[in-house]
């Protein structure tokens, strides 16, 4: 509620004692565009190209089921020309103060046209969807048409730009869907077990045939114990996993303790490599873009398993 207070405090802050200089910080000729994840900032910048200028909440490494807004995001929500996020609850409390900025401007989430019977709901995420979506492509790619509609409503003129630009992306995320698939079509069904820290992967499990165990639930949030390390160390241990993975937003402490208790029973299980689950890599990593994260992880999860 706290947070809620300082939202409205900033919004009278800003909208009335905001002086001409800051007015022309922002040209009129771009929609000043608040994106939460990197994926989403990615997203819309494919399909807004040089009619958007996109500003990105959450970095490389940041966990958005932690994250929690500064002084500076709330300067950059409140003067956003639309703010584009998640949903399914990635973003935590921060969606509280999206619904009170709708009210006033146009705040869109891009999961909101989602089937329901196309989403995952983990008993143990306390009734919420799975919003790991972008871990199937096809998923991803139909949140596009999101991204446009929002875009074109919000700069009617750039319509025509809106279209082509998400048509093409749409292509390239067909080519990439129809890509990873068949990089997991080449582990031998016996080695398609992708053990991880949380449980961000469900939807990548689904789309493409690999079997997802996680040390943690869906949220990060949730806290893991003894009991739940010792489960999946007697799992690796019984099924022979050879490698197990990191996360780039999740403390390397809870799968090295996992590692440390399959090789005290004498399994030699590796740490296969570090994925992006929940933030895209830092830049020139050559997984900070959408399309370069799904290649890194796949790629990273496909060598490791052969």
């Amino acid at each position: 509620m706290n947070l809620l207070f300082a939202v409205a405090v900033f919004l009278a802050t800003i909208f009335h004692g905001c002086n001409n200089q800051e007015v022309q910080e922002h040209s009129r000729d771009t929609l000043k565009i608040v994106a939460t994840t990197g994926m989403i900032a990615d997203l819309v910048n494919e399909v807004g190209g040089n009619r958007v200028e996109v500003i990105g909440l959450m970095g490389p490494g940041v966990d958005p089921h932690y994250y929690k807004a500064t002084q500076g995001d709330l300067k950059h929500l409140t003067t956003a020309d639309v703010v584009i996020y998640n949903g399914l609850f990635l973003e935590g409390k921060l969606d509280e103060i999206f619904q009170k900025m709708a009210r006033t401007k146009t705040v869109v989430a891009v999961s909101s046209e989602l089937s329901e019977k196309k989403l995952h709901k983990p008993a143990e995420f306390e009734g919420n969807y799975d919003p790991h979506i972008w871990f199937d492509v096809d998923m991803w790619r139909s949140t596009i048409d999101v991204v446009v509609a929002t875009l074109t409503k919000a700069d009617p003129e750039g319509a025509s730009t809106f279209a082509a630009n998400g048509k093409d992306y749409s292509n390239r995320l067909a080519q990439l869907d129809k890509w990873v698939y068949d990089q997991v079509q080449k582990l031998h069904i016996d080695r398609r077990v992708l053990v991880t820290a949380h449980d961000a992967f469900g939807y990548f499990g689904s789309a493409y045939g690999i079997e997802v165990i996680a040390l943690q639930g869906i949220s990060t949030a949730a806290e893991y114990g003894i009991n739940d390390v010792r489960r999946l160390v007697n799992l690796i241990v019984e099924r022979r996993i050879p490698a197990i993975f990191v996360e780039s937003s999740v403390p390397e402490r809870s799968i090295n303790a996992v590692r440390e208790g399959c090789l005290a029973r004498g399994h030699q299980v590796v740490i296969g490599g570090t994925l992006y689950s929940d933030a895209m890599g830092e830049p020139g990593s050559g997984a900070d873009t959408y399309v370069g994260m799904v290649r890194s992880n796949v790629t990273t999860v496909v060598e490791a398993l052969k």
